[in-house]
C-alpha cells in the first residue's frame, strides 16, 4: 500500500512580533498563505521501522529529519504497529523561511494518517505537530490563516485571492534563531493585521498589498542585505509589493499579471540562481 502528498510552501504576508514569552518564544500575530511550490513524498507500508530516503543530499534520512520525528509522533500517539518507507522529493528551498520542512512534517502527519487507517481529525493532526515544530500547525491544514501564539494557534480565513508569486531564494541561508536573538520588540514595525484580515476577507488585491509587510525584515537584512537588495529590484521590475517570508532569506514578489510576473522573473533570473514563478493556493 501507497500515499502520495504535496507539501506546499507557505509566504508570510503580514507579521507582528509581540513580545517574547516566559518560554523564550515570541508571541507573534501572522497571516500566511500557501503557494504551489510543493515537496513531493511518497509514503509505502513496511512492518514496522520508519526509513527515509531524498533526493536531496542537504537533510539528514535519520532521527534529525523533522518528517522522522512526525512519523514516529504518530506512531507512538496511537501504538501503530506498522512502518512506512518515505521518499521525500525536495522543490522547496532548505533554511529559506518558506516551511519547506515544517510542510513535509504535516504531509507526513496526513498522509500515514491514511495509510495506517487511523481516521484521526485534522485538528488532533495539528495539535500533534505543535510538538515538532511552531510552523507545523499551519501546515497541517495548509490553508490561509491567521496565526497567532508562537505558530500554534490556527484560524483559518477565507483564501488568499488569486496572485503570481516570484519566489527568489538568495544563496546564504538565515537560521531563525539568529533572527529572533536579540529582538529589540518596542523597535519594530507593527502591521494593521485586522484590515490584512478584511482585505483577504473581501478578496481585496489592493487592500492586501497596502496592508502587506513583515516585522522581521529589518533584523533580517542587517546580517543579509541581500534581502534589501532584491526587495528593491523586485519593485523595480514591476511586483505590487516585495516581501521577505518569515524570518528570510527567501523574498517574494506578488502581481495578478502573468506577463509582468514573467518580466520579473527574467529580471531577477541574472541575480540569482533559484527564481521560481508559482501561484497563490486557492
Amino acid at each position: 500500500m501507497e500515499a502520495f502528498e504535496k507539501a506546499p510552501a507557505k509566504i508570510n504576508v503580514c507579521v507582528n512580533v509581540l513580545r517574547k514569552r516566559s518560554d523564550g518564544f515570541h508571541e507573534m500575530e501572522m497571516i500566511m498563505t500557501p503557494i504551489d511550490l510543493s515537496d513531493r513524498l511518497s509514503f509505502t507500508l513496511q512492518s514496522s521501522e520508519i526509513t527515509l530516503d531524498s533526493n536531496s543530499s542537504f537533510m539528514p534520512l535519520n532521527e534529525k529529519n523533522i518528517v522522522y520525528q512526525a512519523a514516529v509522533l504518530l506512531k507512538k500517539t496511537f501504538k501503530v504497529d506498522q512502518g512506512a518507507h518515505i521518499f521525500i522529493e525536495k522543490n522547496i528551498p532548505i533554511a529559506a523561511g518558506l516551511g519547506g520542512g515544517s510542510s513535509d512534517a504535516a504531509a507526513a502527519l496526513r498522509a500515514l494518517n491514511r495509510l495506517w487507517e487511523l481516521n484521526v481529525p485534522i485538528d488532533r493532526l495539528a495539535e500533534l505537530g505543535e510538538q515538532i515544530g511552531s510552523d507545523v500547525p499551519f501546515c497541517v491544514y495548509g490553508q490561509t490563516a491567521y496565526v497567532t501564539g508562537r505558530g500554534e494557534k490556527v484560524d483559518l480565513t477565507a483564501p488568499f485571492p488569486h496572485a503570481w508569486v516570484i519566489v527568489v531564494k538568495p544563496p546564504k541561508g538565515i537560521s531563525s534563531w539568529t533572527v529572533f536573538k536579540d529582538l529589540t520588540i518596542p523597535d519594530l514595525p507593527v502591521y494593521n493585521i485586522s484590515e490584512m484580515k478584511k482585505a483577504i476577507e473581501e478578496s481585496d488585491y489592493d487592500k492586501i498589498i497596502f496592508y502587506a509587510g513583515n516585522a522581521l525584515e529589518q533584523k533580517a537584512m542587517t546580517q543579509h542585505p541581500k534581502i534589501s537588495d532584491l526587495k528593491e529590484k523586485m519593485m523595480e521590475f514591476g511586483a505590487d509589493a516585495a516581501l521577505m517570508s518569515g524570518t528570510g532569506p527567501t523574498v517574494y514578489g506578488l502581481t495578478q499579471n502573468y506577463n509582468k510576473a514573467k518580466r520579473i522573473v527574467n529580471g531577477l533570473n541574472g541575480f540569482c540562481n533559484e527564481v521560481y514563478l508559482v501561484r497563490t493556493i486557492n
